[in-house]
């Protein structure tokens, strides 16, 4: 089974776990580093406590179970995404619309690796940027395809 097929099949068990909850779905990440590892990132308003990721991970493991979708060994991991978590889904990005973003590249653009700059907006094929360069705001926003574009996550001030 492809890494994309567990994803999508994972989804669909965990987001009836989470109906009755405040808790929403951020992401399903099926990777092989040394191991396999199934990883379920969840959110809610007032932040994801230790508890949530336990009651999760217990639902979750019960209907893994029962099922036994994956054929492969695997570990299971319950977490928050963080606050640097990429943006994915339309709601990440809508959510972040006028807000600092950092945007890594495959290959530099623009001659540049990586930017920071504030996002305007976003369809499937693009996103719009204000770009930020040595402290300068740009007044109007780049277009950057995202095929270009490696990740893109809230930026954080320290």
């Amino acid at each position: 089974m492809q890494a994309k097929e567990v994803e999508a099949l994972i989804t669909a068990l965990v987001e009836p776990i989470l109906a009755d909850t405040e808790m929403t779905l951020v992401d399903v990440e099926y990777v092989r580093e040394k191991d396999w590892y199934l990883r379920i990132f969840i959110d809610k308003p007032e932040g994801v406590e230790i508890d949530d990721c336990q009651l999760v991970s217990e639902k979750l493991t019960a209907v893994l179970d029962e099922k036994d979708p994956i054929p492969d060994k695997y570990f299971l991991e319950v977490s928050s995404p963080g606050i640097d978590r990429p943006l994915k889904k339309d709601h990440d990005f809508e959510a972040a619309y006028g807000t600092k973003v950092d945007i890594m590249f495959y290959a530099p653009w623009e001659g540049l690796k990586s930017l920071v700059g504030v996002l305007e907006s976003h369809d499937d094929d693009a996103v719009w940027v204000r770009k930020i360069i040595k402290g300068k705001e740009f007044k109007t926003p780049d277009r950057i395809e995202r095929k270009l574009i490696s990740v893109i996550r809230p930026h954080i001030d320290f």
